[in-house]
């Protein structure tokens, strides 16, 4: 039905915004993934440069603390500077691994939310299609036997129409009527013309004789009629 038929549109629809949606999403777990790989390693071992620069100096120093004030306070802030940039570095680390981690998680969460919403909306999908085409048949099945009945209905009212024909008998027509008057007053006419020998008169006498006054009363009232 249009009904079903505009549900599968629509589900179609969502599935195919779904589709787009996770790709999208995919795209960007790529990008993401991509950056984080590139970035960790490298302040893995900015860390790791700055944290040896820390154990020369500090090895350095300690092995020449007495040698002068000055380059004694000139080591502590060195090491001082290197120590906040160390920490920063591991701070940075710590937020880019941790942004990793939830960036995962989201993904993780959203397409199996997407996996699910999909298989949800197909199993939907295949249900009213397979819906829809049962009551399509069912409708076509319809159609033919309204068809076929209505076929079947015209040829019993044709032949009842054929039985009303002839067995219903036609009342006759006043034309009908005066033609076949005529026809049996042109047949008298010409009874009594055959006649030869004898006048018309003679004739009636001796058919009132023959077939009685019925029979005569019969002809005269054609004849009137004529």
């Amino acid at each position: 039905s249009a009904t079903l038929a505009e549900q599968i549109s629509m589900l179609q629809a969502e599935l195919s915004e779904i589709a787009k949606s996770q790709a999208d999403l995919d795209r960007i777990r790529q990008s993401e993934k991509t950056a984080f790989e590139k970035n960790k390693p490298e302040m893995e071992q900015g860390i790791s440069a700055i944290q040896s620069a820390l154990k020369m100096l500090r090895d350095y120093y300690s092995q020449n603390d007495a040698s002068s004030s000055d380059s004694g306070g000139a080591a502590t802030g060195i090491i001082g500077m290197l120590e906040v940039v160390e920490s920063d570095f591991s701070k940075g680390l710590a937020e880019l691994s941790s942004e990793e981690e939830s960036a995962v998680s989201a993904y993780k969460k959203t397409t199996q939310e997407n996996e699910i919403r999909k298989a949800t909306k197909e199993t939907e999908m295949k249900y009213k299609s397979k819906n829809s085409k049962q009551v399509a048949k069912a409708a076509a099945e319809l159609s033919q036997d309204r068809d076929g009945t209505i076929t079947e209905l015209a040829a019993v009212n044709e032949y009842l129409a054929k039985l009303r024909q002839e067995c219903i008998a036609k009342p006759e027509s006043y034309e009908e009527r005066a033609k076949r008057r005529q026809q049996e007053i042109q047949g008298l006419r010409e009874a009594l013309a055959s006649i030869t020998g004898a006048p018309a008169a003679s004739f009636l006498q001796a058919a009132a004789t023959l077939h009685g006054r019925h029979h005569l009363r019969r002809h005269a009232s054609l004849l009137a009629a004529w």
